[in-house]
């Protein structure tokens, strides 16, 4: 048995092992089970804290009322909470945004019907068995209904009674129960025009996914509100009903009791029981008749959004017309002889004011907006440029001298410069894989009249000279032209041509030249200078938006390769010398995994795209097919294969071709023989290398024949027909 020390030192025996431990100890401290009970308090009170418990528990209550008798203080307690649930209800009718925010609307109509009819039930019990003992006999709460509103005249409070009847159950219960019958059927009858409405705008792209879920949610809550209405109206009128039932069922029912049991003469008992039965009647009436008045609110508020108050005030004060017309009939019956002048003069000045004070708003926000609007009119005054807008290039320009400006703004009002521009973008971007950057065109004063220049990146690509309105004629087989006009070289490709006039061209093509208006002739032009300089143009950007556009598989092949294996420019590099020799990347799931494998072997650009080259030899044979459906070849001869192989130094990225000069000029002399002996044969040959050298002989043969396409023997599929048109 061990001790247990104290904070001064002092040691006390330990207590038993079965000694039970302090309550202060237990965990739960204060809980039922520390005290011997069989059950748990705070668990208890934490499940009525539930608010599906204690909805059950109210419900239950008011059930019991049905059955089991209460006190008159009970009673007193209950037809209060009554009344201030009814106010409750039609203050929340009133500053809600839209009928739907209140779609509980119904169930809690139906509880509050069940609470009145439960007291209802409940005072009856007290007023015919004490209702002898005096006025107070069902509680002070109808003791001061009766007393108040009747003067202790039950005949007025007779009559009081039957006029909120029938103001309930004649008037707002009747209306709101037609407001909402039709409310729920034109619902239901537009719901298949509603729902293909949201479909069509979810087809056309007007709204997200999400939104068209929340549409068809709010359609759905919508058409159940409106239902339900239609049916819970019918538990006011049953309300107002019964209550006319019962207040008739007290009073018989007290005159019989009064008189057999309590020895009381008939004007006694009816006086007695009549107080007693009016004043209850009163007390279930006004939360009924308020609870009905919230109901009507609540259906007739279709349509309108906002709290009450702002929205009758807003639509009541839109016409000051109406509310002038209000206040000349106020003062006109003011004027009647026995008419009582101050209250309608009174009526008719406020109304006037109103009026006035809501045309001049109106006047106010008409200047206002007319105001805005001519503000928006007139041209904004430009803003000095900031000096880093200096710094802005210009990816793709074409600048025009001024006599060109008509083939942008026509007299006929056609932008044919620009249409074909255009076209040319999405052609491109057909062709090449991606998406050329907008063209940017200027005029420019310090062209001559009708020269324009193409700039990329704001360096000079291409010039030429057009002439409106007339055309360029050239011989398909390169012989002079035999029409009047002024000589000139084609722009594009150094042909010899001649401008003539309008009147010429069918002439022209009579004798089978070849015509061509100005803004074709300076797309044309375009054209080669963005296929000569497109891999300039793939940007960075470029790059990540056509990897974020691959579908879900393609991206897992990215993820597994970017960045660890390769950079996102590591893949530009890859795309921009493929798009050097003209080769499209829009098959761009074939050059990721030629990328992936390719970095097995060597993160070197040039062996990757070497690599992806051969991945798209289908795409590159097809390309350079001849009409015949082979593909045309000039071959390398083992010599100077040889001969390339033996030139190159250097290991990996530094690898150079270090060929001599002489060796070089004889290289370029026999390729520049065998491809014009090949054009005399109307044949258009590839280059064919070995795999090694195929980047070093493309950079010889592309400064003297950029056109020219030099493949290896990696890249001609297997399914092509060659042809061998000659050998270097």
């Amino acid at each position: 048995m061990s001790d247990t020390t104290t904070a001064d030192g002092a040691s006390l025996p330990a207590a038993p092992a079965d000694t039970p431990a302090s309550p202060a100890a237990a965990p739960n401290a204060g809980a039922a089970p520390a005290l011997g009970l069989p059950f748990d308090l705070a668990r208890i009170t934490d499940t009525l804290r539930s608010g599906d418990i204690a909805l059950a528990v109210g419900v239950m209550t008011i059930l019991v009322v049905l059955i089991m008798p209460m006190p008159a203080m009970a009673l007193d307690l209950f037809l209060a909470i009554s009344l201030i649930f009814s106010v409750l209800i039609l203050m929340t009718a009133l500053f809600i945004q839209g009928p739907l925010e209140f779609s509980a609307f119904p169930t809690v109509l139906l509880i509050a019907t069940m609470m009145r009819l439960a007291l209802n039930l409940a005072s009856t019990r007290l007023i015919l068995a004490n209702g002898h003992e005096g006025s107070d006999a069902a509680g002070h709460v109808i003791e001061a209904f009766g007393s108040f509103v009747m003067r202790g005249n039950f005949i007025i409070g007779l009559i009081v009674f039957a006029i909120l009847v029938i103001v309930n159950f004649i008037v707002i219960t009747k209306g709101s129960g037609r407001i909402a019958e039709v409310a729920a059927r034109f619902t239901l009858d537009a719901m298949p025009g509603k729902q293909m409405a949201i479909d069509a705008d979810l087809s056309a792209g007007l709204i997200t996914e999400d939104e068209a879920r929340e549409r068809r949610k709010t359609l759905e809550d919508e058409s159940s509100f409106y239902g339900a209405m239609d049916g819970a109206s019918k538990f006011v009128r049953g309300d107002a009903i019964a209550g006319l039932l019962i207040t008739f069922i007290n009073i018989i029912g007290g005159i019989i009791i009064g008189m057999t049991q309590q020895s009381l003469t008939f004007v006694e008992a009816g006086e007695v029981y009549t107080l007693l039965t009016v004043g209850d009647g009163l007390v279930s009436q006004i939360p009924a008749l308020i609870v009905s008045t919230a109901a009507g609110l609540l259906v007739s508020k279709a349509g309108v959004r906002g709290a009450a108050d702002k929205a009758l005030v807003k639509q009541l004060s839109g016409y000051p017309k109406a509310l002038g017309m209000s206040s000349f009939v106020m003062v006109v019956l003011a004027m009647l002889p026995g008419m009582p002048a101050i209250p309608f003069l009174g009526l008719a000045a406020g109304a006037g004011y109103l009026a006035f004070t809501a045309d001049r708003q109106h006047r106010q926000a008409l200047a206002e907006q007319q105001l805005a609007e001519q503000r928006a009119a007139e041209p904004a005054v430009p803003a000095e440029e900031p000096i880093s807008s200096a710094l802005k290039m210009d990816e793709i320009r074409i600048e025009l001298g001024y006599g060109l400006l008509p083939m942008i703004n026509g007299p006929d009002g056609k932008d044919q410069l620009t249409d074909q521009i255009k076209a040319l973008r999405r052609q491109m971007a057909g062709e090449m894989g991606f998406v050329m950057p907008p063209v940017r065109i200027l005029d420019n004063v310090s062209l001559a009249g009708n020269d324009y220049v193409i700039k990329i990146k704001e360096v000079d690509a291409g010039t030429g000279t057009l002439f409106p309105n007339q055309y360029m004629v050239m011989d398909p087989e390169g012989r002079p032209i035999d029409l009047p006009g002024q000589q000139t070289t084609e722009p594009t490709f150094g042909l010899p041509a001649t401008w003539v006039d309008r009147n010429l061209r069918e002439e022209a093509s009579v004798r089978g030249y070849t015509v061509v208006d100005p803004a074709t002739v300076i797309s044309t032009h375009l054209t080669e200078v963005l296929k000569g300089h497109v891999s300039e143009l793939l940007s960075y950007a470029d790059v990540q938006k056509l990897l974020s556009d691959l579908s879900p598989e393609m991206t897992k092949l990215v993820e597994d390769i970017v960045p660890s294996q390769i950079t996102v420019s590591g893949i530009q590099r890859v795309l921009q010398s493929l798009l050097e020799e003209r080769i499209s990347v829009r098959d761009l799931p074939t050059i990721l995994e030629g990328i992936a494998e390719g970095v097995g072997v060597s993160r070197n650009p040039q062996t990757i795209t070497e690599h992806v080259r051969a991945r798209l030899s289908r795409q590159i044979c097809a390309l350079n097919q001849a009409p015949g459906g082979y593909l045309p070849l000039i071959t390398m001869s083992p010599k100077w294969e040889h001969a390339f192989a033996e030139a190159i130094v250097g290991e990996g990225e530094d690898r150079q071709l270090a060929m001599a000069p002489s060796d070089l000029q004889d290289f370029v002399t026999l390729v520049r023989d065998r491809f014009e002996e090949a054009a005399i044969q109307g044949e258009v040959p590839v280059l064919l290398t070995s795999p090694g050298i195929r980047p070093f002989v493309r950079s010889i043969v592309e400064r003297f024949r950029p056109h020219t396409t030099v493949m290896s023997q990696s890249e001609v599929h297997p399914r092509v027909k060659l042809k061998t048109v000659g050998v270097i």
